[in-house]
């Protein structure tokens, strides 16, 4: 039997991936993150199901669970929010289970920066001004950050910054990212995207601290700074220009490109 790591998404019960809701449906044991994982995704459960929010739990609890689920044979979904290749302290679960001779999978989901950049309606990378996108945080009780992934560090390159977990810290994170981007700066802070109590704030990176002032956010919010998100004036992407010659295109002779 095998424990299936799924990528919830993140938030939205469909903006779950058709394999992630069939490992559910035919999994006898479900584990979810019940302070992030919307629970209707449960619905796509076994009616006899065993449901276990891990909100509670601490590691060895959660791995007792997918031990002892599989040693009775049955498959066990574990849930976490958006997609599990980040942030998401799969990796510690995967090492006890590997120990433990438990067989696993992994499904992606939706990231959160994903959808935020959907609720947003930009691209998050435009030609001549973000081609990379960095996916970060700030250091927090349980997770200290490397010294050299600094904000800073990461801000001199002039990327799209998707800062995630650092919403408490926004003061700070703007007063660090203005003497790189300065203060006009786009800025958007993105709460609990794709939910039904979605909210978006935006403003320049000088104001965006004061904005969201009346109406704080205490968790579940991305920062996103970066001119991609409100530029108007870029130029279009050579991928679609009629005299761009490409593979799919009469008279590609080789090289780059599609």
């Amino acid at each position: 039997m095998t424990v299936h790591f799924i990528g919830a998404g993140p938030g939205a019960p469909d903006l779950i991936t058709l394999r992630g809701r069939e490992l559910i449906a035919r999994s006898p044991v479900c584990l979810y993150a019940g302070s992030l994982v919307p629970k209707a995704l449960l619905d796509y459960c076994p009616p006899s199901a065993l449901i276990v929010d891990t909100a509670p739990l601490d590691l060895d609890a959660i791995v007792t669970v997918c031990v002892e689920a599989t040693r009775e044979n049955k498959d066990v979904a574990r849930l976490h929010s958006g997609d599990v290749s980040v942030f998401s302290a799969m990796g510690e679960q995967l090492r006890r289970l590997d120990k433990a001779g438990v067989p696993t999978t992994v499904t992606p989901g939706v990231p959160a920066f994903a959808a935020a950049a959907a609720a947003l309606k930009r691209e998050l990378t435009l030609p001549g001004l973000a081609q990379s996108l960095v996916l970060t945080r700030t250091a927090g009780r349980a997770s200290p950050m490397p010294e050299r992934e600094s904000l800073a560090a990461f801000a001199a390159t002039g990327a799209t910054l998707a800062i995630h977990l650092s919403i408490h810290a926004l003061e700070r994170v703007a007063a660090e990212l203005i003497s790189f981007y300065g203060r006009d700066c786009p800025a958007a802070i993105v709460a609990r995207a794709s939910w039904p109590d979605e909210r978006i704030v935006r403003a320049p990176l000088g104001q965006i601290a004061a904005a969201m002032r009346e109406a704080p956010v205490a968790r579940t919010a991305l920062i996103l700074v970066g001119p991609a998100l409100a530029a108007e004036d870029f130029r279009d992407s050579e991928l679609y220009n009629a005299d761009y010659v490409r593979r799919f295109r009469a008279g590609y002779g080789g090289g780059e490109g599609e």
